[in-house]
């Protein structure tokens, strides 16, 4: 009977400002001997995300099936709600600011993660308030900041624990003894931005009886600010005008001391073993989970040979724990780690052909650690791919060296020598330096011979038709471009020749070479359709359209002989089939977890 022999009001309002959708929300369940209050900021910049009523509906129902006011049972509740939000699909990643207030109708308790705000007033005075998980606060703790200058710092929103992360610390507060006339708040950024405590102070120390004309002073008091911008806001306010006195509470006490020290005597030594038992494997825990965040920060600082080592720890300490679950995990990381550091020991050693392919394996494994290095894999292989760019001008030009067309090969080692140096590519840039000596050094030679090869015009007209030969058989062999490099050194050599009826000969089958490579061009570039097609599908969650349309795409490079591209391709089919199963398997999930009730929006608010 403690809600009935109580009296709580409670009120709110709850607005978009000047955004299109509104991602606050709020919520309370008043139940016989507990009552549950949720404010919930929805850290987002999509519109119709619903992050903040995802979050109290998991608290709301995480505490009517399970009412209470202790610690356990409050962190249970912020639990559950973070627990959902990291359900939300990846694309969307649900997060969000929440503050929870669980009464017994005699004391409170609060618990919160982000920057959602709670401040309990008393005789009109602000006697406890919660603390904002932001970097700003921090600064003002090391007062490098000034708590005037909070809400309008730009590090204000820079949270280090919020609701929708792996891993996150939520304060949970004592128990606070409530009083007659006590006025607990709520409300999200959308205030705090505009309004400061000061103002709100005042709005409560001549408060009246009902809390929604309290309400509506602050949101009077917060438009008349006329800010420019502003956020989704939301107060709510809990007038306590009685607070519940329990008649038995006296007796109670005496049994239950008596009964405790009955209790005592048996437990303490049972609750010795336990405690050393307990804080062996807490201390394993602590140990365990600053292994993995130090296994992370080497991760963000691209040392994988440390990460590893950090993560053999983790997987040693699983074990002593028996913790199968973050022994497999880990393990995963650990495959992950190894593959890197595996490609970078090819990359150190120039071997970057070796390199690539272990960077797209350690790529295909990453998705299995949560994408951990990702961004540095994909770094790498865009540096490769750019190197390779450089030795395949200086391949192109030792081709055109061979077969002393030294002017093109010039045109192709300095094109080499430019890219390298644009890249910071020194390796590179010294190969070509090297061949652009020795093409030099050729070509000198060559030019000192030039009189001696006008002797041999007939040999020259000879080396000419065995370089269209050439070309034709490189042509046969779809070396298009092989067959041009030949088809331009006989037409240099008929030009010198100035055998005007093969050069026209030989221009006639450049063009015809040249509608070829379009053609093929034609067909690379269809390719690259059906790809940006099936990416497309794929992003708007048709995975079989993406699926077909990248085997379309993988058809026309197998015909054309680009194999590294059909590969390539070939993974990005691996990755849907993947998204095509997860997808089977949560449409099934989805469809059991629809035949049970939910819980709406307005019937919290009941």
């Amino acid at each position: 009977m403690r809600k009935y022999n109580s009296s709580f009001k409670t009120a709110f309002i709850s607005e978009a400002g000047s955004k299109l959708k509104n991602n606050d929300y709020f919520g309370f369940v008043e139940l016989d001997k507990f009552a549950c209050y949720v404010i919930a900021d929805g850290i987002t910049d999509m519109r119709n995300s619903e992050s903040a009523k995802v979050a109290i509906e998991a608290v709301i129902n995480a505490f009517q099936s399970s009412p209470g006011i202790s610690r356990r049972k409050i962190r249970s509740y912020l639990k559950s709600a973070n627990e959902e939000l990291l359900k939300g699909k990846s694309y969307e990643k649900l997060k969000a600011s929440v503050t929870v207030v669980v009464t017994d109708y005699e004391k409170c308790r609060y618990g919160y993660a982000g920057n959602t705000r709670f401040r309990l007033y008393r005789n009109g005075r602000n006697i406890l308030a919660s603390f904002d998980m932001s970097l700003s606060k921090d600064m003002v703790k090391e007062n490098k900041l000034t708590e005037d200058k909070v809400a309008q710092h730009e590090e204000r929103n820079n949270l280090y624990s919020y609701f929708g992360r792996k891993r996150f610390n939520p304060f949970i507060s004592k128990k606070i003894k409530l009083v007659n006339g006590d006025i607990i708040t709520l409300y999200t950024r959308g205030i705090w931005e505009n309004v400061d405590e000061g103002e709100l102070a005042d709005v409560f120390m001549e408060a009246g009886n009902e809390p929604l004309e309290e309400c509506d002073k602050v949101e009077d008091l917060l438009l008349s600010r006329q800010p420019k911008n502003l956020d989704n806001y939301t107060f709510a306010a809990i007038y306590v005008d009685k607070v519940f006195i329990d008649p038995n509470r006296k007796k109670r006490i005496k049994k239950i001391v008596i009964i405790s020290l009955v209790i005592v005597a048996a437990v303490l030594i049972i609750a010795l073993v336990i405690f050393l038992l307990r804080r062996d494997r807490a201390q394993k825990t602590e140990d365990m989970e600053q292994y993995i965040a130090n296994m992370e920060i080497y991760i963000e600082d691209n040392n994988f040979i440390r990460a590893k080592e950090e993560c053999e720890k983790v997987l040693e300490t699983a074990n002593k724990l028996r913790d199968k679950e973050m022994e497999e995990k880990y393990h995963s990381y650990l495959i992950c780690l190894e593959a890197v550091i595996s490609a970078d020991d090819s990359y150190e050693e120039g071997d970057y052909t070796e390199a690539k392919e272990a960077y797209l394996k350690a790529r295909a494994r990453v998705r299995y650690a949560d994408n951990a290095g990702l961004y540095y894999i994909e770094d790498r292989l865009s540096q490769i791919n750019e190197y390779e760019q450089v030795f395949d001008s200086i391949s192109l030009g030792d081709s055109l060296l061979i077969h002393a067309n030294y002017e093109l090969a010039e045109a192709k080692y300095l094109e080499a020598k430019k890219k390298a140096s644009s890249i910071y590519f020194e390796e590179g840039k010294q190969q070509a330096l090297d061949a652009l000596d020795a093409l030099y050094e050729e070509w000198s030679a060559a030019k000192e011979e030039a009189e001696e090869k006008n002797a041999q015009q007939a040999a020259a007209e000879v080396t000419a038709a065995e370089l269209v030969k050439q070309g034709d058989e490189t042509y046969g062999q779809g070396d298009y471009e092989g067959a041009m490099v030949f088809y331009l050194i006989a037409l240099e050599k008929y030009t010198g020749l100035e055998d005007t009826v093969q050069i026209a000969f030989l221009n006639k089958k450049i063009v015809a070479l040249n509608e070829k490579q379009e053609e093929v061009e034609a067909r690379v570039e269809e390719a690259k359709v059906l790809e940006e097609q099936a990416r497309l599908f794929a992003e708007e969650k048709d995975y079989e359209q993406a699926k077909m349309q990248y085997q379309y795409a993988k058809a026309i490079y197998t015909e054309l002989g680009k194999d590294n591209k059909a590969n390539e391709l070939q993974g990005n089919i691996d990755i849907v089939d993947t998204k095509i199963a997860r997808e089977e398997k949560e449409q099934a999930k989805e469809a059991a977890e629809n035949a049970g009730s939910t819980v709406s929006g307005n019937e919290l608010n009941e």
